[in-house]
């Protein structure tokens, strides 16, 4: 029995040995500004850029030649932070900054055709076919995917009502707070 679990013991530290040492010769080197991009970005992952999500919208930043405007969820902070790192300009002057929102489904529309829960990347919608679909508002990061694709326009985009946590006092001069 000894001899038994010795040797899977053996085994252990030389496979493990083997992965550790294939992990630092076959490592991919990363590019640290696309890191650095990433981190400034939300991390909703909500394809709104045009890009799958936030890393593939980092590494083309990184690349150059792609907007910085594209991010919707980071609004105009995260076009300023990106346009510092970066070392370039930005124009939000057709930037339009928009509150939280959060897909809501009119019960008295949805059909249950399910399209909505095949376009949500964040599994906030529940539902069954021919049945009634609901929003989990704790889940949904408002990418707007299941509202485009909604064919008879039960989803709809609302504010998020500001709640204690959420509230933030303007500063003077402050016109684009939400309160």
């Amino acid at each position: 029995m000894l001899l038994d679990v010795g040797s899977l013991a053996v085994m252990g530290v030389t496979l493990g040995a083997m992965l550790g040492t294939a992990a630092k010769l076959l490592a991919v080197p990363v590019n640290p500004i696309e890191e650095e991009l990433q981190a400034l970005l939300p991390g909703s992952q909500c394809g709104q850029c045009g890009f799958v999500g936030c890393s593939q919208y980092a590494a083309a930043l990184a690349k150059g030649g792609t907007p910085i405007t594209l991010c919707a969820p980071g609004g105009k902070g995260t076009i300023e932070a990106l346009a510092k790192r970066l070392g370039v300009s930005a124009d939000t002057d057709g930037h339009e900054e928009k509150g939280p929102e959060v897909a809501f489904i009119n019960e008295d529309l949805c059909i249950g055709c399910l399209r909505c829960i095949g376009e949500c990347g964040s599994d906030a919608i529940v539902g069954a076919p021919k049945q009634l679909h609901t929003v989990i508002s704790d889940a949904c990061h408002a990418c707007g995917k299941c509202f485009k694709i909604c064919p008879t326009e039960a989803i709809v985009m609302k504010p998020i009502a500001p709640t204690i946590a959420g509230w933030h006092w303007s500063k003077p001069g402050d016109t684009h707070a939400t309160h």
